[in-house]
């Protein structure tokens, strides 16, 4: 019932907490900012939040002229808005190789990582490089890019003596997965597909990444942080494979769910509240310290899951 009262957490934000009431007075000027999926849903928004707060947003898509659209409409809004398009393909890890080169190349520190794009209830398909759709684009995409922007985001943080964050956007989908977690041996396997598990795992990946990272940092000694958040029950595009549920939610999901402003909140509360200082490997949700399911905060499942897609990133490189 809280939700429905909209009775705040420690944090002092609710369910119905906005992305611009939780970042309310804090200026971000100085810091750069990678959202990815940042054309559509909450990706817009976190992105206008961020903008608005005075950071450098770079629009991280995979459609270059909807991301332009975007940017025009922020800039049309917040005429002092820093923003830049460039593509990325999260499905691919050539796109993915290519985006961290170009970005790393233009010689712009990186404070924060927004990892929100995402693909849900798709049929079965394989992504270019042979991975199940969902987990490649949900969870190694983003465990790539990462990887691929981590020596940056620790030179920033080292020179700037500014903590980086970077932020999972998973969701209380992780839930529905298999009993064993990740089924690593299945990955690519059609026979027993079901895209509510394979969505699923690929959102359990996402904290089970952070919270793995999380730890590698603070024995590195690091002053980066990784969490992720669950940006609550939102209406979006997510659901555009299913024509039928995607109509239900339309319908009657404004009635029961968040809108793009709350459902932003949460990831712009980690990305840049002061209340989130050095605090890392937790999991979010309106705003506040959540709990994840027990796999959530598996730690040796969370390396096994390191290992494996390390394995995946390593094997495909081009």
């Amino acid at each position: 019932m809280d939700w429905l009262l909209g009775r705040k957490g420690p944090s002092g934000f609710s369910y119905s907490s906005t992305a611009e009431q939780v970042t309310e007075g804090i200026d971000a000027t100085g810091l750069t900012a990678i959202v990815t999926g940042a054309s559509s849903g909450i990706g817009i928004e976190t992105s206008r939040v961020l903008a608005l707060r005075r950071a450098n947003v770079i629009l991280a898509v995979r459609n270059v002229a909807a991301g332009q659209e975007v940017k025009e409409t922020i800039i049309k809004q917040n005429p002092s808005a820093k923003l830049d398009v460039m593509e990325l393909n999260l499905s691919s890890m050539a796109s993915v190789r290519k985006f961290a080169s170009e970005f790393n190349s233009m010689d712009l520190p990186l404070n924060i990582l927004v990892n929100n794009a995402g693909v849900m209830g798709t049929p079965f398909q394989l992504s270019e490089d042979g991975i199940e759709l969902q987990f490649a684009t949900n969870h190694i995409g983003h465990f790539l890019l990462t990887n691929l922007l981590l020596e940056n985001m620790k030179t920033t943080a080292r020179k700037c003596k500014t903590e980086g964050r970077i932020v999972n956007v998973s969701s209380d989908g992780h839930k529905l997965t298999y009993r064993e977690g990740i089924w690593f041996d299945q990955i690519n396997d059609k026979s027993g597909y079901s895209f509510i598990f394979a969505y699923g795992q690929s959102k359990l990946a996402n904290i089970l990444h952070a919270n793995e990272l999380a730890r590698r940092l603070v024995e590195e000694g690091i002053d980066l942080t990784a969490n992720s958040v669950h940006p609550g029950a939102i209406v979006t595009n997510l659901l555009r494979h299913h024509s039928f549920l995607n109509g239900i939610v339309n319908m009657f999901g404004k009635y029961v769910l968040k809108n793009i402003q709350q459902g932003a909140a949460t990831t712009c509360y980690v990305a840049l509240h002061p209340q989130v200082q050095g605090v890392t490997g937790k999991y979010f949700a309106d705003s506040n310290l959540a709990k994840p399911s027990s796999q959530a905060m598996n730690q040796e499942l969370a390396k096994k899951l390191w290992d494996f897609s390390m394995g995946l990133i390593c094997c495909c490189i081009s």
